[in-house]
């Protein structure tokens, strides 16, 4: 099926009462993930057996997610954030580590390293990531695209300039998986949102991490759904973890993992090679229609198309029925599988006056 094609059968799982542009804080969800959703939740609500909740669910959801990364299922950890993540990354660095970032990047990305008040942080801008690696670096930690502009940083530079200095990696794939291709093999760790791009509840959220990386990450909150035998590990403590990347995994949020199965099988039958072609088309046609408005734009190829000094707009577009956001001054304007050119020309209109 044509790439245009399959993006129309997925855009009839959505039904956005506005012009919903606004993907980079919170994805739509798809009809089936909703469904899924009220469904465990009634079962809940009479007291079935079925309510509770199933790993069986959970297990899909960590399979797919893993084939959409790249990786195996064993090097997938779930939870419910990407700060409980990041945090158990940031515990395990030795005091003093370096640890860089690009200026500018994420508050979940950063905090859980700058609160520990005895690691080295360095902040440098995006472009010049790669470039600032030193022999003394760490950890290299980095959002794929930033949250207030959209600007795509240059995986390949930064990959290869920690591969020279030994520093180990540190991705968040929050604003970019499920549009933009993700090999998390490439990273020590990443850490994913699911309530974004991959159209999940929120409650999901996915660690990968690296056989080699994996020996140096120690889990810290221990519960029996990260023992190697869930079964016979309820009482006491754990005896033998998961010798997998589970044994990182938070208590499942299980109706936001059951959401979360019918949203990731969506976006494996679209295929991110699809979404990434609609996205940025439709990214493209925004930055040329604002140009041709006298505003400017980051330039950037990307699902985010960010305007300076355009944020204030963004209540004014609100009230017009246009869902984006004020980032930074930026005016932010995400796109996905429900957005249409229709949408793109909706904003220009209203920008228009």
């Amino acid at each position: 099926m044509e790439t245009s094609s399959l993006i129309q059968v997925a855009r009839a799982e959505f039904a956005p009462r506005n012009t919903y542009l606004n993907t980079a804080t919170c994805g739509l969800l798809p009809r089936r993930a909703a469904e899924a959703v009220k469904a465990l939740a009634e079962e809940n609500a009479v007291g079935s057996t079925a309510g509770s909740g199933s790993f069986e669910a959970v297990d899909v959801v960590r399979t797919a997610f893993a084939r959409l990364a790249g990786v195996g299922a064993d090097r997938v950890a779930i939870g419910s954030s990407v700060t409980g993540h990041v945090g158990l990354i940031a515990a395990s660095l030795p005091p003093g580590a370096e640890v860089l970032f690009p200026e500018g990047e994420f508050s979940s990305v950063v905090s859980s390293f700058a609160s520990r008040g005895d690691l080295r942080t360095r902040y440098v801008p995006l472009e010049a990531l790669a470039e600032s690696v030193r022999p003394d670096t760490a950890l290299v930690a980095f959002s794929a695209v930033q949250s207030a502009d959209g600007r795509v940083a240059d995986l390949a530079a930064v990959r290869a300039a920690a591969a020279v200095h030994g520093a180990r990696t540190l991705l968040d794939a929050t604003q970019s998986a499920g549009w933009l291709p993700l090999d998390a093999g490439a990273w020590d760790y990443t850490v994913t949102g699911g309530f974004k791009y991959l159209l999940c509840p929120r409650g999901v959220s996915f660690l990968t991490v690296t056989e080699d990386a994996q020996e140096a990450l120690r889990p810290l909150a221990v519960g029996w759904v990260a023992a190697d035998d869930r079964a016979n590990s309820l009482y006491g403590p754990v005896g033998r973890l998961s010798t997998a990347a589970r044994r990182y995994d938070d208590s499942p949020v299980f109706l936001a993992h059951y959401g979360a199965e019918r949203s990731l099988a969506l976006l494996a039958e679209v295929g991110v090679e699809a979404v990434y072609a609609h996205n940025t088309g439709l990214a493209e046609r925004l930055r040329t229609g604002l140009a041709a408005l006298g505003h400017k734009t980051v330039p950037e190829k990307s699902a985010t198309v960010a305007a300076p000094g355009l944020g204030s707009r963004e209540p004014e577009l609100s009230r017009a029925g246009v869902l984006a956001a004020d980032r930074a001054g930026n005016l932010r304007v995400s796109f996905h599988l429900y957005n249409t050119e229709a949408d793109v020309d909706r904003v220009l209109d209203v920008l228009a006056g």
